[in-house]
């Protein structure tokens, strides 16, 4: 089965990626959601909200590395994305397993 090819803007993918890590323990804190809506913008983030709340995990990392590819970016702005992933993991003040896993998946994509 041949699925739709997801072309978003680096913005909206980050916020993908961010709303993907705040629910990796399966609980999206309020403070980790409100760390992702500092960092885009209101349009974006309903957007990308609307549209992750749709999809399960499976899914979610299926688009992230199609919108990966599509995007050319450079280390720095890998490292970025990494340290925001990292920050929103941290909101709470514990990076538990299931966080921890999911960041070495996105490891995995990103590089």
């Amino acid at each position: 089965m041949k699925h739709e090819q997801t072309q978003w803007t680096k913005a909206e993918l980050k916020t993908y990626i961010l709303l993907l890590c705040a629910k990796a323990d399966q609980v999206e804190d309020e403070e980790e959601l409100n760390f992702i809506k500092s960092k885009t913008s209101t349009a974006t983030f309903e957007k990308m909200y609307k549209e992750f709340c749709k999809d399960d995990e499976d899914k979610s990392l299926e688009k992230i590395q199609d919108a990966i590819a599509y995007h050319d970016y450079s280390n720095q702005e890998l490292a970025s994305l990494k340290m925001e992933i990292q920050q929103v993991f941290s909101t709470d003040s514990k990076v538990v397993m299931k966080e921890r896993n999911m960041g070495w998946i996105l490891d995995n994509i990103l590089y």
